[in-house]
């Protein structure tokens, strides 16, 4: 199944986060916070204006990416687990990042 985000909607896919702390102590996956960072996965085409011109998204797919804590909305698509979220809850591109995909514990 293909999913294609309207307006100024993004498709993003959580990165990894490390599971142990600085001190070798390993983190379970029940305690661990879910990462604010991922890897955009789908833009829609943006949003209008007051006078009903496009506004061209920022982002663009394979941009990886910092987003607040309560942004977005977790959404299942294809067995996967991605967030649906506004650009504007987006707070920064992440230059030279790259990481494995975040995998919740089932």
């Amino acid at each position: 199944m293909k999913f294609r985000p309207l307006g100024d909607r993004v498709v993003v896919r959580r990165l990894a986060e490390e599971q142990k702390t600085s001190g070798g102590i390993i983190i379970p996956d029940t305690v661990q916070e879910k990462p604010q960072e991922g890897e955009v996965i789908s833009v829609g085409p943006g949003a209008r204006d007051e006078h009903g011109k496009r506004i061209v998204p920022e982002v663009k797919t394979g941009d990886f990416v910092l987003f607040g804590k309560w942004s977005g909305s977790e959404v299942k698509i294809g067995g996967e687990e991605l967030m649906v979220m506004k650009e504007s809850d987006i707070m920064g591109v992440l230059d030279g990042r790259t990481a494995k995909p975040f995998k919740k514990a089932a």
